[in-house]
């Protein structure tokens, strides 16, 4: 008889590998086509739940950084939609600014860029910027990530456009926009203001530092006494890394709390400097430096230097700023070029002398040997540093020079360095709301918790926000201009006119209506001519606003429940909404912020193309030519990988961690697999066997189910996704692979079919397969999927994520139990130690061949076993166990089977032969085949 043909051997059509590069687009192409997303974010019961996307800006294809935050989102937003919550996700895109008016300008060839107007630039900016979004939704689509794809939000939309006008109008309202000559970021390269999120600070850029001598003109009463005997040739030294500021200096700082002294060099002289820095400055000068005489830093308030290279005077002023952590103690101020130095020019009555044009050269008020010269070049012939050193040294004032390696300030998108300079710009008074975005960001709940730290200080230090910028494509600051006197019109009626215009017709409608038709009625002839500003707003005050163009203007709720994005938003999108929010309505537009790292390679270094160690998320994916050296992951490895980091810090992929994910992801899918495929007869509604009638060992691991499950649902519920991983992979590894399915194959496949042992086990593998996939599938959505499409009984659901979240009811839990079963776990493992060193003995191959003799000391340990006693050869995955007590410990021998060998279930019996039918069965085959066992 072919008693093969009698057991219950797996079967399934869930394949072994996931061919994820052919399987998960059919998958994604279901959700789509059943419209899962949009009915559950319609019709769940729960609460809304509104994740408010920050838009990436549609400028390329996506990165590794961005992935790790569209796939974190999704995670956040599946696990509430599972929660039964309406989850609407509205993704967003960043469509203005200066690097998409880059990239098409270099695009383009030197003499047509040379005729293009603003709206031509506008209008292939435009263009560029759709492109982008199409290619990266596509993207984001393949990773699986769910949302109102087909109605996304864009920056560039009249909606959006007209909804920031109101913002920027409510805050003009209230006195929070003004225009003033203030230094700001400029970006020589890009040839606009900037604002501290569009800055970068690389490493190792190297200024040529100076230190010079200013010569003291007149005294203060109060420094008169101490200094006069040192006059005429007393001169105070200063220190700057920007030599080409000089030209620009007004005043010479000191602090009102440092001790200043007068010390004598035999190379240069009497000098002022702080007297904390003698020693230090002796062997930076390279020269000895002996104190004549100390005063106080209040006594030379309102002395006098002279400048060394123009008739003109340096004030000498106070401010609490100045420092002894380097230089000289004393602060060379130029008022147009520095924010401290601006605010001490204003304490002072100084004036704002700025020398530098828009494209960092001197200007004529540099002085003619100076005008032209480029402030960052490093060209000899035209490097305004150089002819600024060699002027000083020409005039006896240079002491020394030296590189010096600092943190410098570079656009961040053309990668070039930026100046101070100061300019007519609008500005965003944070001053006038600070303390109440302060109270804001302790209403917020900051995941992890040191988010609230840094965005504090960045909020509390910050000087006011300049919002204008000298480019064409973005949203114009809806000004307009009195041509007689220069004076800036925006009042109530001006800015709603432009609301209503822009709503209709977008912002293109600023460059292509006269200033007649922008302006509303009464101003039109009203004696003044006007003409159009043609600044246009920080994109930060654009991605700023989606709060009220997305979340308060299509009902989504405000504030919305998170933001998440990278730890660099604090000082970008987190700060520009919170602001804006802030100063319009008096609150954060967030209840929650998540934030996460970057993405590194694996030697922990950044990604970057210069590195060449840039990872591709679509070749992750989709898989390269040679499929050898870069196969197709899938999505769902990648989200594996990121449930697998803790994002709160910087987190590193490379192949090595995918090829361990893809490890991980099997070992989830292969126990998937073997508790589909052992469920093919069965079916819950007929085949189920209640709790109450369930083994010892099926309730212990449904009470293990609970307590991972719970662990599971913690995880999600604080945001710690990697506790997931770990409880997920531990389960499906440790509890179930390598224990409970383990020891239950043998009733599963030798049983007879229906047999009320293999039903016990058949409704606790279908309670595991439909937790486990709905545990996994804010994670691993389409392996989740995947799985609920192949339970081989009537579906609950359609969608895995129509069930809902796990069902897992208190009554598994039972410590009791559970106790008992962990004394008999650990026991299994020493055994199955002592098995695999019987095989290297030789002593027996498969474990079928053993007969375990266990000697027990404790009596509470005999005595488990002994009530255990008829299931622990399947416990142990032996053909037969003897129990025997002993005086102390334990002993555990190996020995061959009694018996022969039963042809169908491969263990051992001394009663196999007996049967007349079945003469090569054992006992519980022959029963099996009786329908019996």
């Amino acid at each position: 008889m072919d008693y093969k043909s009698t057991l219950n051997l797996p079967q399934t059509q869930f394949p072994m590998r996931a061919e994820a590069a052919k399987k998960e687009p059919a998958i994604q192409a279901f959700w789509q086509e059943e419209h899962i997303y949009q009915r559950l974010s319609e019709n769940n019961s729960g609460d809304p739940f509104v994740l408010h996307d920050g838009p990436p800006y549609a400028n390329g294809d996506i990165h590794m950084g961005t992935t790790l935050n569209k796939i974190l989102k999704d995670i956040v937003n599946k696990y509430h939609i599972l929660q039964g919550r309406k989850v609407r996700y509205v993704p967003g895109w960043d469509c203005h600014g200066l690097p998409i008016e880059l990239k098409v300008l270099q695009s383009l060839p030197a003499k047509v860029r040379e005729r293009l107007t603003p709206l031509e630039l506008r209008q292939k900016a435009k263009e560029y910027a759709l492109g982008y979004i199409d290619t990266q939704r596509a993207s984001f689509k393949r990773l699986g990530v769910w949302g109102d794809w087909d109605h996304p939000y864009m920056t560039l939309s009249p909606e959006y456009e007209a909804a920031q006008i109101e913002v920027f109008g409510q805050m003009a309202l209230k006195g929070y926009i003004y225009r003033g000559l203030k230094p700001v970021h400029w970006s020589p390269s890009s040839q606009t203001a900037l604002a501290e999120a569009e800055l970068e600070y690389p490493d190792n850029h190297i200024s040529r530092s100076i230190y010079v001598a200013f010569p003291l003109k007149t005294l203060s009463p109060a420094a008169e006494a101490v200094l006069d005997p040192f006059m005429p040739q007393l001169r105070v030294a200063i220190w700057t890394t920007t030599p080409w500021t000089i030209p620009a200096n007004l005043a010479l700082c000191f602090s009102p709390k440092l001790t200043y002294a007068v010390v004598e060099s035999p190379r240069f002289g009497h000098l002022l400097i702080a007297a904390d820095l003698r020693q230090r400055l002796e062997t930076v000068l390279e020269t000895p430096l002996e104190v004549k005489a100390t005063l106080p830093g209040s006594a030379l308030e309102h002395s006098q230097g002279q400048h060394p290279l123009y008739d003109r005077a340096s004030l000498c002023v106070l401010g609490d700023y100045v420092t002894t952590e380097s230089g000289t103690g004393i602060v060379h101020t130029a008022p147009g070029h520095g924010e401290d130095d601006f605010k001490t020019g204003q304490k002072y009555g100084l004036p704002i002398l700025s020398p530098v044009d828009a494209q960092g050269k001197f200007t004529a008020e540099a002085g003619a040997d100076l005008v032209g010269l480029d402030v960052l070049s490093k060209q000899p012939q035209t490097s305004a540093n150089e002819a600024v050193i060699r002027a000083l040294r020409a005039a006896g004032a240079l002491l020394k020079e030296e590189p010096y390696n600092h943190k410098y300030p570079y656009d961040w998108r053309t990668k070039e360095p930026t100046i101070f300079r100061a300019t007519e710009q609008w500005f965003a008074s944070v001053a006038g709301f600070r303390e109440q975005a302060l109270k804001a960001i302790k209403e917020v709940k900051w995941i992890p918790a040191i988010g609230e730290n840094r965005i504090t200080p960045m909020v509390a230090e910050r000087s006011d926000w300049c919002i204008s910028r000298q480019r064409a494509w973005g949203v114009p600051i809806p000004v307009f201009y009195d041509e007689e006197t220069g004076d800036p019109l925006l009042t109530a009626e001006t800015l709603d006119h432009i609301k209503t215009i822009f709503a209709k017709e977008g912002s293109d409608a600023w460059w292509q209506r006269p200033v007649e038709e922008l302006l509303p009625e009464q101003y039109r002839n009203n004696g003044r001519t006007y003409r159009k500003g043609m600044d246009t707003m920080d994109v930060w005050f654009d991605s700023g606003s989606s709060w009220a163009a997305v979340a308060k203007a299509q009902g989504l709720g405000y504030p919305v429940d998170m933001y998440l994005e990278g730890s660099d938003q604090h000082r970008g999108w987190f700060q520009s909404s919170l602001l804006t929010s802030v100063a319009v309505n008096g609150h954060a537009p967030y209840k929650s912020v998540l934030t996460h790292g970057f993405v590194l390679d694996e030697k922990g270094q950044k990604m970057s193309k210069s590195l060449g160690n840039v990872i591709d998320p679509m070749l992750l994916i989709n898989g390269g030519k040679n499929l050898q050296t870069d196969p197709a992951y899938g999505a769902d490895v990648l989200r594996l990988w990121v449930s697998s980091v803790d994002y709160s810090g910087d987190v590193p992929l490379g192949k090595t961690i995918l090829g361990q994910m893809a490890d991980v992801y099997r070992k989830i899918r292969n126990t998937a697999r073997f508790l589909l495929s052992n469920l093919y007869d069965f079916d819950p509604a007929q085949d189920g066997v209640a709790y109450a009638d369930l083994s010892e060992l099926d309730r212990y691991i449904l009470h293990r189910m609970k307590e991972v499950g719970s662990e599971i649902s913690e995880a999600f519920n604080s945001y710690q996704f990697f506790r997931f991983f770990q409880a997920v992979q531990n389960f499906c590894v440790v509890d179930l692979s390598n224990f409970y399915l383990d020891i239950s194959k043998d009733r599963l496949y030798i049983s007879h079919a229906h047999s009320l042992r293999r039903r016990q086990c058949q409704t606790v593998l279908a309670l595991l397969v439909e937790n486990l996939a709905k545990a996994i599938a804010p994670v691993l959505s389409h392996m989740a999927e995947e799985i609920w499409s192949h339970l081989p009984y009537p579906k609950p659901t359609q969608s895995v994520f129509e069930g809902g979240w796990m069902t897992l009811p208190d009554t598994w839990l039972d410590p009791q139990l559970a106790a008992t079963w962990e004394q008999l776990r650990s026991l299994r493992q020493e055994v199955n130690k002592a098995l695999e060193q019987a095989r290297t003995d030789k002593v027996i191959g498969a474990s079928t061949e053993a007969k375990l003799i266990l000697k027990v000391g404790d009596p509470a340990l005999y005595g488990i076993l002994e009530a255990h006693a008829s299931e622990l050869r399947y416990l142990f995955i032996t053909s037969q166990v003897e129990l025997a007590k002993t005086a102390q410990g334990l002993e555990i021998a190996i020995q061959p089977a009694d018996g022969k060998k039963c042809v169908r279930c491969w263990n051992h019996s001394v009663q196999v032969g007996e049967s007349a039918e079945h003469p090569e069965l054992c006992e519980r085959c022959v029963s099996a085949l009786a329908g019996e066992f």
